[in-house]
């Protein structure tokens, strides 16, 4: 029986995470975007965010059309074309978004620039809607929570390099200089990607990936879950406020970083990149440091790879970075902030609940360092954000549809519904930063943080009461 799965499918997790890939990849790239588009169009820091709004409400948008449709039709619309062929229409729904940025740089077009990113990201919640999911069920449940955070990693490869290569097509390299950038020079990466896009949803259909996955469709009769929807789920309910304010916090501490740079620290737009790509990057260091369960059940090599792992993805950063010709010097010093990372990951023991709490609690210290200092001190406060963000994601999803059942398709839905969350929360700070000033407006990110807090210590006391306990791993907790 599926559900019982002892060890990690490989062979389809593998093609699985390439879709993780690519959602990094343009979303840590719409960072670099917000400024190109702010000097090109004119726009007011609240303005220039709308990037962030149009990328993440399509989310939502794309949930609200899937519940439709699943409540026209009456049945799960996933459940009845299946998870592989949602995937790679997905992908067929992205790669047309793309090819809105070919009119839209030769006219010089925002709205259109905006629409393309909309669909882009309407491909993307079909995606997101199918793999979370399915990256929990392709191997045994204790361990869902680390396979997800693992996906995390490899999404995280993306946001690490997105930023770089969608730079470097815009200004050109590091060392030529060039501050001018042509709105021009957008449609190459993009009309690159929707090529990418397509390759991969042929690959996927040909993949061994499970329409059906057993685990999701079994756990129906066996959970119990007698409940008539979803949102009967007080974990469900109360993680989907979660997400929304998780990826609010994850994406405008980021999207907000190159104004605070520029304004309070003159920087250059084109130097801003390596530390778009180091916050990113912090998410893949936080990620792959999670993830060290996922790969092996030897506590000793887990200890070995607790410090291993983070150290070989900020190694990753820094190679990357080398090949893209900047200066390395400024980043050496974060290595010590990773170690605060490790000692909060092995403090948390792999239980997600207790791992949101510690974690947000480490982002309102580092967000509240950011607002009260100068300098570098300040950017490396905001950028280890990311370090603490890293793992949450997973957190909420696994905490938040335990114990599901048959709904857990239709939870997870709601809950990437909430990613809108980037796009609001954003605009928000962004807001907020035009009437108190740009270091200030971090406060919008520190409330962010109080909420998820809350959600880790009220979450565990729900579950338990369904009998779903995450300090018992052997047991499976289901």
């Amino acid at each position: 029986m599926n559900s019982e799965q002892t060890k990690t499918n490989w062979a389809q997790f593998i093609p699985l995470v390439t879709v993780f890939f690519f959602w990094g990849f343009v979303a840590a790239s719409n960072d670099i975007l917000i400024p190109v588009f702010k000097k090109a169009f004119d726009l007011t820091q609240g303005q220039s965010q709308l990037v962030s709004v149009a990328f993440y409400v399509a989310y939502t948008v794309g949930s609200i059309i899937y519940m439709i449709i699943s409540y026209l039709t009456k049945g799960d619309l996933i459940n009845r074309i299946g998870y592989k062929n949602s995937l790679a229409l997905g992908l067929v729904i992205s790669a047309l978004g793309t090819l809105l940025f070919y009119p839209a740089a030769n006219t010089g077009s925002f709205p259109l620039m905006l629409s393309g990113l909309f669909i882009v990201a309407l491909g993307f919640s079909l995606q997101q809607t199918v793999a979370n999911p399915l990256a929990i069920a392709l191997g045994p449940i204790t361990t869902g929570s680390q396979r997800l955070t693992l996906a995390g990693g490899i999404n995280n490869l993306g946001t690490t390099i997105g930023p770089l290569i969608v730079s470097f097509a815009i200004f050109g390299a590091a060392s030529s200089g060039n501050t001018d950038m042509s709105i021009e020079s957008v449609k190459v990466p993009y009309l690159v990607l929707g090529a990418a896009f397509l390759i991969v949803a042929i690959l996927l259909k040909m993949s061994s990936l499970p329409d059906k996955p057993a685990a999701v469709v079994e756990s129906a009769e066996e959970s119990g879950a007698s409940r008539s929807s979803a949102l009967k789920y007080p974990q469900l309910i109360l993680g989907m406020i979660a997400i929304f304010v998780y990826v609010g916090v994850e994406v405008s501490t980021a999207s907000n970083l190159p104004a605070y740079m520029e304004k309070n620290l003159g920087f250059l737009t084109k130097d801003i990149a390596p530390f778009i790509s180091l916050y990113w990057a912090s998410l893949m260091i936080g990620r792959w440091t999670g993830a060290v369960e996922a790969f092996t059940d030897n506590m000793s090599w887990q200890k070995i790879l607790r410090f291993v792992a983070p150290y070989l993805a900020f190694g990753v950063f820094l190679a990357v970075n080398k090949f893209m010709e900047h200066d390395l010097t400024p980043f050496y010093v974060y290595g010590l902030i990773i170690l605060v990372l490790i000692l909060a990951d092995i403090a948390s023991k792999g239980n997600p609940a207790r791992m949101l709490l510690i974690f947000s609690v480490l982002g309102i210290l580092a967000l509240a360092i950011g607002m009260t200092t100068d300098g570098m001190i300040s950017v490396y406060a905001i950028t280890s954000v990311g370090l603490f963000c890293s793992t949450l994601w997973p957190c909420i999803f696994t905490l938040a549809v335990s114990g599901l059942g048959k709904h857990t398709s239709q939870g997870s839905s709601f809950l990437i519904m909430m990613i809108m969350g980037g796009g609001i929360v954003s605009w928000l700070q962004g807001t907020v930063a035009d009437s108190i000033g740009i270091q200030s407006s971090y406060i919008v990110g520190v409330l962010c943080f109080a909420y998820l807090a809350f959600y880790g210590w009220k979450v565990s006391g729900i579950l338990k009461d369904q009998g779903i306990n995450f300090d018992k791993k052997i047991s499976g907790g289901h």
